[in-house]
């Protein structure tokens, strides 16, 4: 398939790429010719107008958003419906409010237009191990766009079906999935990240804990002066809590087993925020996922090695670098 591509970043760029290596034709749009130079040498066609981007699609055409959430996004869709035609169709693969999304989708079927939300996980790694994808639209528009998302997706790979699931024939088990329709897609991202949050917090304050275990506090035959990148490597290996976050925890670990160069300034990018927002609308207890939200605002006041390996953790798994000292 033809798609166009808005946004070249950390994610929008590998995406591009993992696109053309599965055999799509990308348009990439930037303002900066420096920056469609590299996706132009491997095989890309660049643009650098919108009105360009929208010429050199084909109909009916389709333009996947990636840029941030919030003014951004808004601007690009608004500015895109602008120039398409009837029938074309605008992604939007950022982390979107759900109910920014249900209110363009009712704009552009106005306009004649199709707008999708897809959730998109995967962060700097996708190129190579693909992107979990949470999809909310239309029924036959997600259909049409399905060679796209399988393209992004992992794709089935060394991952067995959960038992009960192995006559499945849907395509979760690619690695992407059609939740639902207008926002859907975006509501489950959010949840996802709001799940993220908690997860990350409670390696956090594990792992504080025990580099704590040597404090002046304790009896000094209870003080442990344990090798942090060692534990972390060792619950890799058979342990319940073994998973990606914490094989990233265990790379930063062994590269610096202090995290000495970060200060403990995590950011929280809206979603932890959207999560609870939904819960309290809901009447959902959420009090993990709560904390670990309010724990990121401490963050910004007074740093603990918990916060450090939060920094960690985030600049592993998507590339977020932490602001210079002082915020």
């Amino acid at each position: 398939m033809q798609l166009g591509m808005v946004g070249l970043g950390r994610m929008g760029g590998n995406m591009a790429r993992r696109l053309m290596m599965g055999g799509h034709e990308v348009i990439a749009y930037a303002r900066n010719p420096a920056a469609l130079e590299p996706l132009s040498r491997e095989g890309a066609t660049g643009t650098t107008t919108l009105d360009d981007l929208v010429a050199t699609l084909r109909a009916p055409r389709v333009a996947w958003v990636m840029v941030p959430a919030g003014a951004a996004t808004e601007q690009v869709v608004m500015d895109l419906a602008a120039r398409m035609e009837p029938g074309d169709t605008i992604v939007d693969g950022g982390n979107s409010f759900y109910k920014d999304d249900v209110r363009r989708m009712k704009m552009l079927r106005d306009m004649g237009l199709h707008y999708v939300d897809v959730g998109t996980s995967g962060g700097v790694w996708g190129l190579d191990r693909g992107y979990c994808l949470m999809i909310g639209g239309d029924t036959a528009v997600v259909e049409r766009l399905d060679p796209i998302f399988r393209t992004l997706a992992p794709g089935i790979g060394p991952i067995p079906a959960a038992p009960g699931r192995e006559a499945a024939t849907g395509t979760a088990e690619r690695g992407y999935l059609h939740c639902g329709p207008s926002g859907a897609g975006h509501f489950v991202k959010m949840v996802h990240n709001g799940i993220e949050y908690g997860l990350m917090q409670a390696y956090a304050e594990g792992f504080d804990i025990m580099k704590n275990a040597t404090s002046a506090d304790l009896p000094e035959d209870l003080r442990y002066h344990l090798n942090l990148a060692d534990i972390a490597e060792l619950w890799r290996r058979g342990s319940v809590v073994g998973s990606w976050l914490l094989d990233l925890t265990a790379q930063a670990l062994a590269e610096n087993p202090t995290l000495s160069r970060y200060t403990g300034f995590v950011q929280d990018s809206g979603e932890g925020r959207w999560t609870i927002m939904a819960a309290i609308e809901e009447g959902v207890p959420a009090d993990v996922l709560s904390a670990a939200l309010y724990v990121r605002f401490r963050s910004r006041q007074a740093h603990t090695f918990a916060e450090k390996v939060l920094s960690a953790m985030r600049e592993k798994f998507g590339g977020h670098i932490e602001p210079p000292a002082g915020g």
